[in-house]
């Protein structure tokens, strides 16, 4: 178990969770003072084990055969069962975590457009999504102290992560995701409006959307311009990608040709989007270039230094426990062969 203490002061390393049950130590002195003992072991409704031993120690010749120790030991049980009740727990030093207070949304188009092989990565020829994953997969390494999330889109729009601290997941389902996931058209509408829904729900001091696309809006239910209307409403800046190289040389039966990958990238609207909520359009044409992207939006909305501190804490109500189970398994078992001390 792992409970967070948020505390810049370093206490006592022991704690105990619930102090209060140390209030129950005296119960079985006052059990023995205040109840009447049962007539028979037949008639207790009640059988409390051990209990014949507390009066044995009235007894000095009992004291000396060596009973003592069996009311010892069962005292020691008692005590051991009581501070295992009491919840101990091990508080470590307290560990810095950085909080930004900054939600921030990632959208990624997966239409079929994406498949086009026009990026390089480490001199191999890429797809677009391809080189997506790996610039974007370090951005969100980098983002400590924000809550992510992922938005998925195509002709339709899906939220992959919702808000986390956890950039691990975040990573991972970007990893796994696949060309033509969400169909193989572009709802750039739907997935801002979708980033609205979920970010002003949200009560993070600044909300961001990264929104990644390489082409225009042709499908969705609402127009790219009015959900970026609707986002500067709320406060939501939309930082917009435009993805594709602008020329390739391909091979034809009439020799080489140039054409342009990107000639279906609506610049106008991913401008528009940007300006609308206050931030800014970037255009990718090569992996080198959206990889200064990145590192620009780094610079543009930094991970601010404010931090935490939370103390870790590990339970040890179990070792006082597993002491008091073993100390009365070996009374039974010591009961049992007839003796009347360890």
């Amino acid at each position: 178990m792992v409970h967070s203490v948020w505390s810049e002061r370093v206490d006592d390393m022991i704690h105990f969770e619930w102090v209060w049950v140390f209030l129950f130590l005296p119960l079985p002195l006052l059990a023995r003072l205040t109840l009447s003992p049962a007539q028979s072991e037949r008639d207790a409704a009640l059988r409390a084990p051990f209990i014949d031993d507390f009066e044995r120690i009235r007894d000095p010749r009992s004291i000396r055969s060596g009973s003592w120790w069996t009311v010892l030991v069962a005292i020691i049980i008692w005590l051991l069962l009581i501070v295992a009740a009491a919840r101990p727990q091990w508080i470590g030093d307290p560990i810095e975590l950085p909080v930004s207070g900054r939600d921030l949304m990632l959208a990624v188009d997966l239409s079929g457009s994406m498949e086009a092989r026009d990026f390089e990565l480490n001199g191999q020829a890429v797809d677009r999504l391809t080189a997506t994953k790996s610039v974007a997969g370090e951005f969100i390494q980098r983002r400590e102290g924000d809550r992510l999330g992922l938005i998925l889109f195509g002709e339709n729009a899906y939220l992959q992560t919702p808000l986390t601290f956890d950039r691990a997941t975040v990573h991972t389902l970007l990893m796994e995701s696949v060309i033509g996931l969400a169909g193989k058209k572009t709802a750039i509408g739907d997935a801002i409006g979708l980033a609205v829904k979920r970010l002003q729900e949200s009560a993070g001091e600044s909300r961001v959307l990264i929104l990644l696309t390489d082409g225009a809006n042709t499908a969705g239910e609402i127009s790219p311009l009015k959900a970026a209307e609707l986002a500067a409403n709320t406060g939501l800046k939309i930082y917009t990608i435009g993805v594709g190289a602008d020329e390739i040389i391909v091979q034809s039966l009439l020799g080489h040709r140039r054409i342009n990958p990107s000639q279906d990238l609506d610049e106008k609207t991913l401008r528009a989007i940007a300006e609308e909520t206050n931030a800014r359009y970037f255009r990718a044409r090569s992996t080198d270039e959206l990889e200064e992207i990145y590192k620009l939006l780094d610079e543009l909305e930094p991970v601010e230094a404010e931090t935490h501190h939370f103390r870790p804490t590990v339970a040890l109500f179990y070792w006082p426990l597993a002491i008091a189970l073993l100390l009365t398994a070996l009374l039974i078992v010591t009961r049992n062969l007839g003796g009347r001390g360890l």
